[in-house]
């Protein structure tokens, strides 16, 4: 064989073996709603320790086989996905290498687009690792926080103090950075926000490490252990918020669509199953929330008959100002018709639409 058949040869080998490592391991690029199973949605938020780096999926694996063993139906929420098969739900928001001020820039969006009831924080390390600005740091992370409360305020959000690190000198850092953590949770929580403290870092030691930063797959699984446990902790950080819409005639859920979060997604009749998309929050500002910053919206702002509902960003608008009567109807602040079925139909998939109030049992809901 020639050198050049050789070489060839060895390409093609190597070849093979790189495309059986990725059938092995899933890779980042999935979509974040191809695992939406309806259930509670949790965030995994922060870097290459949430990404799962030297071991694809990271705590995530582990989380997942407690909440699956523990009986609980969670939907992992991110525009991230990676992890093994054995992991159920790859979607993520670990972006390795990312300090706190590249979450805090996009953790908005992130947010509006998956609406997580549980938002599971550890960011910090690369901030220690790259030596930035790390005075500003502890401050950086309080107004992520607070950005992460304002835009979803009925989350439940677990901030993490960060793990060891091998290097002496970077743990001295970081060890300082988490000794300003505890305090600033306890402020968050005495203002009536919904933040809690992890304390992962005495979860690990620099024996459960890989290369001195990432944790070993046993190190992982502590941090899953510790996450759990502070999950556990707090009710309703793994049970959907709100009441399910029911319609008198039918006996059947106000639903999102196929669990969709986009804007515009109608909403239909669906046969009540306690998922988070047939959850709805009544507000003192007169909103139906679902997923915590989607509203029932009238399509359009529209205020004729047969107008479309769906759901939407909540902005404020009347045209997601609802009025829950005592005469079992649901009303529109700024049209005030009824919300009512399509054709007075009660099958599952029969979409909502906004109509003048006359009576029929269509037009009847029980929020329960």
């Amino acid at each position: 064989m020639t050198a050049i058949g050789t070489r060839l040869r060895g390409l093609v080998t190597a070849l093979a073996a790189l495309t059986l490592l990725a059938g092995a391991v899933v890779v980042a690029g999935g979509p974040a709603a191809a695992e939406t199973n309806g259930g509670v949605r949790v965030m995994p938020l922060g870097d290459s320790i949430t990404e799962g780096t030297q071991v694809p999926g990271g705590y995530r694996i582990g989380l997942w086989q407690r909440f699956s063993g523990g009986g609980y139906r969670v939907d992992l929420v991110g525009t991230q996905y990676n992890g093994p098969s054995s992991l159920g739900d790859h979607d993520h928001e670990g972006h390795p290498g990312w300090r706190i001020d590249q979450l805090d820039a996009n953790i908005v969006g992130w947010l509006r687009a998956t609406g997580p009831r549980t938002v599971l924080l550890h960011i910090g390390t690369n901030d220690v690792l790259q030596n930035y600005n790390l005075a500003g740091a502890p401050a950086r992370l309080s107004a992520l926080v607070d950005k992460i409360t304002a835009t979803a305020p009925d989350a439940e959000v677990f901030v993490a103090t960060i793990i060891p690190l091998a290097n002496s000198g970077q743990e001295a850092n970081a060890r300082a950075f988490n000794a300003t953590i505890p305090g600033m949770v306890q402020s968050k929580a005495n203002a009536g926000k919904h933040v809690h403290l992890v304390d992962m870092h005495s979860a690990l030691s620099t024996a459960d490490l890989i290369d001195g930063v990432h944790p070993t797959a046993t190190g992982y699984d502590k941090m899953a252990a510790a996450w759990y446990a502070a999950l556990r902790s707090v009710p309703g950080s793994l049970t959907p918020t709100g009441k399910q819409v029911v319609g008198t005639q039918s006996g059947r859920c106000a639903d999102v669509a196929g669990i969709a979060t986009t804007n515009g997604t109608a909403v239909q009749l669906w046969d009540c199953n306690g998922q988070t998309n047939q959850s709805w929050t009544a507000t003192a500002s007169r909103q139906l929330t679902v997923y915590g910053t989607k509203c029932l919206d009238a399509s359009g702002r529209g205020t004729t008959n047969g107008t479309a509902v769906i759901i939407w960003d909540c902005n404020g608008q009347t045209n997601q100002q609802w009025n829950v009567n005592t005469n079992g109807t649901i009303t529109g602040a700024q049209s005030g018709l009824c919300l009512d079925t399509t054709g007075r139909a009660a099958a599952n998939g029969t979409r909502l639409v906004l109509w003048a109030c006359d009576g029929q049992l269509s037009q009847q809901w029980a929020l329960r």
